[in-house]
């Protein structure tokens, strides 16, 4: 066993009381580990280790028995949650590839009841704060570790996320940074320390250069996307641009043919393989749906035989779907298409009606703040995910999670001004 397998086991298994004792501390750690997947830095045994397996029960466990922790509010995003992952079990039952389908629904899950206690534990402003820093820093290494790569090699590599974990691809990788970029803009912005504010300033600019050097065309329009409503939502214009323009100056020195070729293929999508062959798999998605209108395909079931049976493409092989939107579709039919999109529209509205209400007390400046960080991040979201089939991406949920505990801060913060006026 090497020296990091050793140290990995050390500190992820010796946290396990912690995580039972303060079940929101497992939150903390499971979180750690799903978005830096720190064990696939190892060689020997605990790359294939399944801590966050142990780490989620564990933490479940001292969530049952703990009495530190709130109620689960049942806001319009809790609920619709609820109601996807119920009809993501029902779709199961009937879905093309059983064995598949019971698999993904699993891992789903997982990250479904993790992202729903998360609201129990942490109505609390100061650990939201701890969440938000894990999940920010935890990528953000990824993104600090992916710019250095691209410099040293000067752009010839594309840039991927740890092998074999979620975001292992480089368009997963370019979609979880790009959401990442708005929590490291804010949280930098929030942040008091000094160095803890360097380190945040420094990741968001190597994540930057991180999301061109994947290359991939989803991930630089969703990069687009939230550096320009990152400039506009700034109130320091001219300090945001500068931050914002430095990767952007340092990456033309880097940027190879291979990546303008690349770039180019958006406006010539017609010309190229790739392209046509998500608009391929959206159709045949598409096909499903009607076909099976209310329990689509099942899980994974948008591959193999399915392309043959519903392709417009005879000679189509199986692939990716290409498109959080046609994913749900297609998988799960258009009961749980409209939820998802009500989940999406649902969080977006939140956070405006928030940012409405209290952009105007000073109080409330770290609260707006962090609704502009959730909002773009999402954005960023929904503009990479129309291209990359990730709609269980855990990442989404946390923030959508999120959303509801910011609504319940602000509620309760509120009513305590309220009692203390009228003492």
């Amino acid at each position: 066993m090497s020296v990091r397998d050793l140290i990995t086991f050390t500190v992820i298994l010796g946290s396990l009381p912690f995580c039972f004792l303060r079940p929101w501390i497992g939150i903390l750690v499971f979180s750690w580990i799903g978005y830096m997947n720190p064990h696939r830095f190892t060689w020997g045994a605990a790359y294939d280790f399944p801590f966050a397996f142990i780490v989620a029960i564990t933490t479940l466990a001292g969530y049952i028995f703990t009495k530190d922790k709130d109620k689960l509010y049942m806001e319009k995003e809790t609920i619709l949650i609820i109601l996807l992952w119920i009809v993501f079990t029902l779709t199961s039952f009937s879905a093309f590839y059983p064995v598949q389908a019971w698999q993904m629904w699993g891992k789903t899950s997982k990250i479904l009841l993790i992202s729903l206690i998360t609201i129990p534990l942490f109505i609390d402003k100061k650990r939201l704060r701890y969440l938000l820093l894990t999940i920010a820093l935890s990528l953000g290494f990824l993104g600090i570790k992916g710019g250095i790569f691209s410099i040293a090699k000067a752009g010839a590599y594309n840039v991927r996320g740890p092998e074999g974990s979620f975001i292992g691809g480089e368009g997963d990788f370019g979609l979880a940074l790009n959401m990442t970029l708005p929590l490291l803009f804010y949280l930098a912005k929030e942040e008091t320390n000094k160095k803890l504010k360097i380190l945040l300033q420094s990741a968001f600019v190597m994540s930057i250069l991180s999301v061109i050097f994947t290359c991939r065309r989803g991930a630089f329009l969703g990069l687009a996307a939230v550096i320009l409503i990152l400039a506009l939502k700034a109130n320091k214009k001219i300090i945001s641009a500068a931050i914002l323009s430095l990767a952007l100056i340092i990456a033309p020195y880097f940027l190879t043919e291979k990546w303008f070729g690349r770039i180019e293929t958006i406006s010539s999508y017609e010309e190229d393989s790739s392209a046509m062959g998500r608009i391929n798999a959206w159709k045949m998605a598409w096909n499903v749906a009607r076909d099976r209108p209310l329990m689509g395909s099942g899980f994974e079931g948008l591959k193999w035989g399915t392309v043959e049976r519903y392709s417009p493409a005879p000679d189509a092989t199986a692939g990716d779907v290409h498109s959080i939107y046609f994913e749900v579709l297609g998988e799960h039919g258009f009961i749980a298409f409209g939820l998802f999109i009500a989940l999406l529209l649902s969080a977006m509205s939140s956070l405006r009606k928030l940012k409405k209400t209290f952009k105007n007390n000073p109080s409330y400046k770290w609260l707006c703040n962090y609704v502009d960080m959730i909002q773009v991040s999402i954005i960023a979201y929904m503009v990479c995910g129309t291209f990359l089939g990730r709609a269980y991406f855990d990442l989404f949920y946390h923030l959508v999670v999120i959303v509801v505990i910011l609504k319940v801060l602000a509620k309760k913060e509120l009513i305590n001004q309220q009692n203390s006026l009228s003492q």
